[in-house]
């Protein structure tokens, strides 16, 4: 059974969604501990109530990223986990974090990378006039929002839309497919390899998986 590690900042629904997968054995593999550096943050609330240890680091602790993100590494070591995975974590990682867990560390990004890098995406997609607006799951690099992608799911952007709108569209398809791509992962079926990703040991295209 791999161990998940998961950090959030907010409410944490992609959580959510990682945990009922678990508990239904679409993913098989188990929530070890839950991290955020938002002590007011919901995602924590939920960890807890599905029995899972949750835990806070908060940046006014720590005099700079380097010794956040050491103590942070020390204490998610201390779960073994097979895989860490942001979700909705809203922290820039050092170098050195993101070093200690290559290849087996995943994000979700409301955006179909590389378009819209960092904040406000559906914003930006609404005053684009963009058509179409969507998400990723990439594995992590050194570079913001700009590891190989493993999986992409599109929404139509409609006339009249409000981010919120926009919002619940996005996240309705986060939640199907965060869950799937972890369990690609705990199945052994994709990595990172020469700076791509690959799915059964094929590289897969710079949007990711496409299927038929």
């Amino acid at each position: 059974m791999k161990r998940l590690v998961v950090l959030v900042s907010g409410q944490g629904s992609n959580l959510q969604a990682i945990l009922d997968a678990c508990q239904q054995g679409r993913i098989h593999g188990s929530v070890a501990a839950v991290f955020s550096n938002k002590a007011e943050a919901y995602g924590l609330t939920r960890a807890r109530d599905a029995g899972v240890p949750a835990h806070v680091l908060t940046a006014d602790q720590f005099a700079d990223r380097e010794s956040f993100d050491r103590q942070l590494m020390l204490e998610i070591d201390a779960y073994a986990p097979d895989l860490v995975i942001l979700a909705g974590y809203m922290r820039i990682l050092s170098a050195a974090f993101v070093a200690r867990y290559a290849g087996r560390m995943l994000n979700i990004h409301p955006s179909l990378l590389p378009k819209y890098p960092g904040l406000h995406t559906h914003r930006q997609a609404i005053e684009n006039g963009d058509e179409e607006h969507g998400t990723s799951v990439h594995f992590v690099t050194e570079e913001l929002d700009g590891g190989p992608v493993i999986l992409q799911a599109k929404v139509p952007v409609f006339a009249g839309d409000t981010e919120e709108d926009v919002t619940a569209r996005v996240q309705h398809q986060e939640h199907a497919i965060y869950p799937l791509v972890v369990s690609w992962f705990v199945d052994g079926r994709v990595k990172m390899q020469d700076g791509a990703a690959w799915l059964d040991n094929q590289p897969l295209p710079p949007e990711g998986y496409a299927g038929n």
